[in-house]
């Protein structure tokens, strides 16, 4: 999930809005391009979804990824550093990483999650995850957004933060912008092989929810993406 602010507009951005939108009407070809961003991240998750291999899968979603990040109009790199851009860093795929949760009732609350400009977005608490992983039992609240036709947002914090991944968290699940791992045997399929930084840890011009203290994993989530060495 990326947001940014659009010109003019004085209650902040829309869910799911790209850099600053040109003043040349709602028909723009940022919008367009957004759009095509969206269609290609949920054709990326659509083939993991239908793989039977997921490590392979995670392969062809990384090589999709970094295309998009090399190639396309709404890369959350900074225009000058994507021709150069080869491969993002990953934890090696590790097939324990990847776990079936239980989704169970949790009592609606509505609250804001911090972003990294200083904003805030408003989600709603509809359920919790329950998983092992690491030998550990786990829960993450799910949250819901708010307006945008709402979609299922997965951050979570672990002991890696601020070490060898990105410190304000990372994204697993964000149904609104297509990364969706589906469900088998009812429940909710969780590969943290797939956990990914959040646009604003390449660029500060994106404004992003931050990943809320109370989805911190007091383990070490070694699997997923990376932060890149200065």
């Amino acid at each position: 999930m990326r947001f940014t602010r659009i010109r003019g507009a004085g209650n902040g951005p829309p869910p799911g809005a790209a850099a600053a939108v040109p003043e040349t009407g709602p028909f723009s070809a940022e919008h367009l391009a957004l759009l095509d961003w969206k269609r290609r991240v949920a054709e990326l998750y659509r083939t993991v979804r239908e793989s039977r291999d997921p490590a392979r899968a995670w392969t062809a979603w990384r090589r999709g990824r970094d295309a998009l990040f090399r190639a396309h109009a709404q890369s959350p790199l900074p225009p000058d550093r994507r021709e150069a851009h080869h491969a993002l860093p990953f934890y090696p795929y590790d097939p324990r990483s990847r776990v079936l949760a239980d989704v169970v009732d949790a009592a609606g609350a509505r609250y804001e999650i911090a972003a990294s400009d200083g904003a805030a977005y408003t989600f709603t608490r509809f359920g919790e995850a329950r998983f092992v992983l690491g030998g550990c039992a786990c829960t993450l609240e799910l949250c819901w957004l708010e307006g945008y036709g709402g979609g299922l947002f997965l951050p979570f914090r672990d002991g890696t933060n601020g070490a060898d991944t990105y410190g304000g968290g990372r994204y697993l699940l964000d149904t609104v912008k297509g990364a969706d791992l589906g469900m088998e045997d009812g429940r909710l399929v969780l590969d943290f092989n797939f956990a990914y930084n959040p646009s604003c840890a390449y660029d500060a011009v994106w404004s992003c929810p931050l990943a809320p203290p109370r989805n911190r994993l007091e383990i070490s989530v070694r699997a997923g993406e990376q932060v890149r060495a200065p």
